[in-house]
């Protein structure tokens, strides 16, 4: 069977959930051999293999966390050439990050291949994996496949589910020699996000987000408390990130960060094309607006017509009520 490549996206070891989904959809494809990079590769092993992964290639070094992309994509590139020589090598799957799509697009460049970025689907085809793509701020759905070289894919977070499958996950050092260009852009310093304790914007099965019609930062309060209820991560709408009330961190939307949870709730939101774009891929949709008219609940599955001062407290007394 065809084998495919799987980047790795971990923390000092600890898996992050859009890459236990990427080896799910790559069994679709063939047999998943994992490439994780940096400090922790080689714990990562238990977890691929509990979901897939037949292999796991490690490599650590200091270039990994001292530079900036270039050092991961000669990683890449090494477990590509070292996968491929052997022939049977059917795509190279990436989680949809900011690095890692610019990883990826590296990559298709150096191998000569094609790149498709944000797939929310992938099956497999005659003539090599297909992928489906929510396009032109989601108002169309394509099927796209690369008709050159070995495809290099992005795969949306939350576009499958997560699925242990037992494999043999035998871990192989990866033997990686870094061109010129490794050190080009150094770090030369981090400061750690605070947490808040809630889900990653892009990797939560529920999202609530705010817009305009929170009508400032104080009342954000009031989307946190429903969020916190669900166990949810907060979103925001550009006009309410523009206006200062919420962090760009949790910007939604086409300029900001695009989200396919299970359940989106948008409160206060018009739901202008450029909030659409972040959002449209979620699976179950609820509006909240006091303006009947409002163009967001022409996509949504469930609409509310009322003001959110009234009904996101109530939903969340609901909330609480329920599960206690």
């Amino acid at each position: 069977m065809a084998e495919i490549l799987v980047y790795v996206d971990h923390v000092d070891g600890a898996v992050r959930k859009p890459t236990l989904e990427l080896l799910t959809l790559a069994r679709r494809l063939g047999d998943p051999v994992a490439v994780a990079l940096g400090n922790g590769a080689a714990d990562t092993a238990p977890v691929l293999a509990e979901h897939g992964a037949v292999k796991v290639l490690t490599a650590d070094a200091p270039e990994f966390a001292e530079y900036l992309v270039v050092p991961k994509v000669d990683a890449l590139q090494a477990a590509y050439e070292s996968v491929s020589a052997g022939g049977s090598l059917a795509a190279v799957l990436v989680p949809s990050s900011a690095e890692a799509k610019e990883i990826a697009a590296r990559l298709a460049v150096r191998i000569g291949s094609g790149v498709i970025t944000d797939a929310v689907d992938l099956e497999a085809g005659d003539e090599g994996p297909v992928a489906t793509q929510s396009v032109f701020a989601a108002s169309f759905t394509t099927k796209s496949r690369v008709s050159k070289g070995t495809p290099v894919i992005t795969v949306k977070p939350n576009s499958a589910p997560v699925e242990p499958a037992p494999a043999a996950g035998t871990v192989e050092a990866l033997s990686v020699s870094f061109g010129p260009l490794a050190t080009g852009t150094k770090v030369t310093s981090r400061t750690p996000r605070e947490s808040t304790g809630r889900p990653e914007l892009t990797e939560a099965a529920i999202v609530v987000s705010g817009g305009r019609g929170v009508n400032g930062a104080e009342n954000f309060a009031i989307i946190e408390a429903l969020a916190d209820s669900l166990g949810a991560a907060v979103g925001a709408s550009r006009a309410a990130v523009d206006a200062g009330w919420y962090p760009h961190a949790n910007q939604v939307g086409q300029t900001g960060k695009s989200v396919s949870p299970q359940l989106y709730i948008a409160s206060g939101i018009s739901g202008a094309i450029q909030h659409r774009a972040g959002m449209q891929t979620s699976k179950t949709i609820v509006a909240i607006n006091k303006d009947a008219e409002a163009p967001i609940f022409e996509l949504v599955d469930y609409g509310v017509v009322g003001d959110l001062f009234d009904v996101v407290p109530q939903l969340t007394e609901e909330v609480k009520t329920r599960k206690g």
